[in-house]
């Protein structure tokens, strides 16, 4: 695994690489803790955890900049606070506070802060925070227990050599992302799940992901597996898909 004397700034994939500290927080008795820094990066669930079994999971995903003075600037973290909100509403889950997740981003960014890219480098450090549904369960049920946690890694583009460049290529796939009226709307682990054979698919075929089309008609442009999809007219009409969200 890379090291900090070793990366190659410009010239990250998106990968995961381990930082010094990540941010937990625990929701035990109806409540979330103040959370903590810690160093050890690997989590112990019980086996009976919901997540494992029932997928009770959401995430989100920023990064974070240097600027050209040195300072870390976060893109938007607000906007990420109240769509992880939105998720956790969705699976019965209790909400991060926005100053909770406001805090634990700024903590970790701070805490790593040599793992931050360069100026102009390309390179980022991206953030993920999640919330899991774990604790002793069997039946199809939500968790009585919860971690919150944010982790960081620097990261590259997503796709190789980026879309400015040319660099990705996309397929209209026969597969559905999210059915009508089910979970498409927010950003929780089974979507993805299901998103892993359509995307195998594709890169097979020398593709580097998916484009979704409308479950219900399957004539209209939903959305990329792993990025939002936008389109540019003729005319230079700048086209974006209508979102209550980022």
């Amino acid at each position: 695994m890379p090291n900090l004397e070793n990366l190659d700034w410009k010239n990250l994939g998106f990968s995961y690489i381990k930082t010094d500290f990540r941010f937990i927080a625990s929701y035990k008795n109806g409540s979330w803790s103040q959370g903590e820094l810690v160093s050890e990066n690997v989590l112990q669930l019980s086996e009976g955890s919901p997540v494992l079994h029932y997928g009770q999971a959401c995430f989100e995903g920023l990064k974070a900049y240097r600027s050209q003075k040195g300072k870390a600037l976060l893109f938007r973290p607000l906007e990420n606070a109240k769509r992880l909100q939105t998720s956790c509403e969705r699976l019965l889950m209790p909400k991060v506070s926005e100053e909770l997740f406001l805090r634990a981003c700024a903590e970790v960014v701070k805490a790593n802060q040599k793992w931050l890219a360069p100026y102009k480098s390309g390179a980022s450090l991206y953030l993920r925070p999640f919330v899991i549904g774990v604790g002793d369960n069997l039946g199809v049920k939500p968790a009585n227990e919860y971690l919150f946690i944010v982790f960081c890694a620097p990261v590259g583009a997503y796709f190789k050599g980026g879309i400015e460049k040319g660099g990705a290529r996309f397929i209209t796939t026969i597969f559905d992302r999210a059915a009508p009226k089910g979970t498409g709307g927010v950003k929780v682990g089974g979507n993805y799940a299901a998103s892993l054979l359509a995307h195998k698919m594709a890169t097979e075929q020398g593709y580097d992901d998916c484009i979704y089309l409308d479950p219900t008609t399957h004539t209209k442009i939903e959305e990329v597996g792993a990025a939002n999809f936008f389109g540019i007219t003729h005319d230079h009409a700048f086209i974006t898909p209508h979102s209550p969200s980022i």
